[in-house]
């Protein structure tokens, strides 16, 4: 029983707790609801500004804010990976001699481009004036598929930039080339015959994807060693051991130039009516016929540029057909072709130049009166950059001396050219050569299994390069070489070759693509010499063409 006057309050204290709570349940319901239906909507359509008015709130009560969700990151897409047997960095010439036989061969070659125009030298550079290769008797020695170029050339069906790149077309048709890409990674493993080899390369193409290619070999083939920089690589010494200055320097690069308007005719005409004196007083001497002009130092030399790194020497003009003409002697120094700013300073040197060299033209040869700038080309020339470790590196007394080689990819000639450079703006010429051979070994990167370098990178010292840089040399080697990688696919590595393989495979290239690397001599023309003599030639002490008028034969 309960005391007087007191109540039993128990009952209505649990009565009231359990409306409390059946209150608040209600209460964290909606907003829940109300939070759960607000984040749906985001998720559904993405975040927006909510609108209130829009919004079904009886009552008008605060609306519950629902907390921002962050968007999930993407995941990143796995990169494209492409097998290859070969690739190749780099659209120069030469190395598309390798791509265009290794195809033939059956093999699969994939072509990968820093530079956003391809056709390096050749087609964007449009150095159309073609170098020939020739032994002391005056006799060509081009060979292979780049015969027919010269060929096209020198009868004049081969002469303006449509023409070129209609023969280019033939070297890359059906090989894939992809352009304007960026080398990322060179990813590199143990290798076999060597210290190293290269397994894939990963790289973002021009439209921001990625992509990873995996090949048997690998082909260095830009003008400024886009892959093998990458690599742990040796840099030989450059021209500036031979001037003996304090920076790294390359040859110049040159400007081509474009003119149009030409009577070729009235020139060629013209000249060939002066007297040798006339012609050395009024051009300085040189050379003009239906097709070529060569020399005119002595007019070119009366020009005088804007800048001590612009300079315009002897002529190698070539008429083009319809008053179109295309020279090679405008020279740019102090270019760095792995420095896209630099290239960039250098075409803009060109261009400016330009007109002032047109109205001195004008002026000054018989036929050029009514001459006018023809455009531009779209890059450089570029003759040299660094030079890396071969299996074997060629040297001047190898090319003077006519050394022939059991791994031959190549018959070379024409003369050790050191084009200039800031501190000797005209070059020097370090003698000429009769013929010489290529070897294999000199385009297999040291310590690695699988790398190959063509055109402009073949292992030679940088007095050597002067004459191995030509493009018929490395041009040759680098077809033999892609016909070689086709006949031992499947059976041996390439520094597998021994010399034995070799006779097979020079039959082989004489019998299917007249490529003839064997049983060719040449005139030795350090025969007797000390070997005290040769290490002096080899490192540039001796001046060949100097030295040879003093020479006298030891007793």
């Amino acid at each position: 029983m309960n005391p007087r006057g007191s109540t039993n309050k128990k009952p209505v204290l649990w009565l009231i707790a359990l409306m409390v709570l059946a209150a608040i349940g209600v209460t964290v319901f909606l907003v829940i609801n109300r939070e759960d239906t607000s984040k749906l909507a985001i998720e559904q359509t993405g975040p927006k500004t909510q609108d209130p008015s829009n919004v079904s709130n009886p009552g008008n009560s605060p609306l519950p804010l629902a907390t921002p969700t962050s968007p999930s990151p993407s995941p990143t897409p796995t990169p494209v990976t492409e097998k290859a047997d070969i690739v190749i960095i780099g659209t120069e010439m030469e190395g598309m001699y390798l791509a265009r036989a290794a195809t033939d061969e059956g093999l699969k070659v994939v072509v990968l481009d820093p530079r956003t125009e391809v056709g390096g030298q050749l087609i964007a550079g449009e150095m159309l004036f073609l170098d020939e290769t020739k032994d002391e008797q005056g006799r060509s020695l081009v060979q292979g598929r780049i015969k027919q170029l010269f060929d096209g050339f020198k009868n004049g069906k081969i002469r303006k930039k449509q023409e070129y790149v209609q023969y280019w077309d033939t070297l890359n048709k059906n090989i894939p080339i992809e352009s304007g890409v960026t080398l990322q990674n060179v990813n590199t493993t143990q290798g076999k015959q060597t210290q190293n080899a290269v397994h894939s390369i990963s790289y973002v193409t021009k439209d921001k994807q990625q992509k990873v290619v995996e090949a048997e070999y690998w082909v260095e083939n830009t003008d400024h060693a886009a892959m093998a920089s990458k690599l742990k690589v040796t840099r030989m010494p450059g021209l500036e051991a031979f001037h003996k200055t304090n920076q790294i320097e390359y040859m110049s690069a040159g400007f081509m130039m474009k003119f149009k308007g030409v009577d070729w005719n009235k020139f060629n005409t013209s000249f060939n009516a002066l007297t040798s004196a006339e012609r050395s007083k009024k051009y300085g001497g040189g050379y003009v016929n239906e097709s070529f002009a060569i020399g005119l130092s002595g007019m070119t030399s009366a020009y005088k540029a804007t800048n001590d790194r612009v300079f315009l020497r002897g002529l190698n003009a070539v008429y083009q057909r319809d008053g179109e003409v295309i020279i090679n002697a405008l020279l740019l120094y102090t270019i760095d072709p792995s420095d896209p700013k630099s290239v960039a300073e250098g075409m803009e040197m060109g261009k400016k130049e330009m007109p002032l060299i047109l109205d001195h033209f004008r002026k000054s040869i018989v036929g050029w009166e009514n001459a006018e700038l023809n455009g531009f080309p779209d890059y450089l020339y570029i003759r040299e950059y660094d030079h890396y470790e071969t299996d074997y590196v060629l040297k001047p007394s190898d090319m003077l001396g006519a050394n022939m080689f059991w791994d031959n990819v190549s018959i070379a000639g024409y003369p050790l050219d050191l084009q200039g450079i800031s501190v000797s703006k005209w070059g020097i010429e370090m003698g000429r050569p009769d013929k010489y051979g290529m070897p294999l070994r000199s385009f297999l990167l040291r310590d690695y299994d699988n790398v190959i370098m063509a055109g402009k990178n073949v292992g030679s010292s940088a007095i050597a390069y002067g004459s191995a840089r030509i493009q018929p040399n490395t041009g040759l080697a680098a077809e033999s070489i892609g016909v070689i990688l086709g006949q031992i696919h499947g059976k041996k590595k390439l520094r597998e070759v021994k010399e034995e393989d070799m006779k097979i495979l020079h039959t082989y290239l004489e019998s299917q693509y007249k490529i003839k690397l064997t049983n060719v001599k040449g005139n030795n023309k350090i025969a007797g010499w000390t070997k005290e003599e040769i290490a002096k030639l080899d490192t540039g002490e001796i001046v060949y063409p100097e030295y040879i008028q003093t020479r006298k034969a030891p007793k």
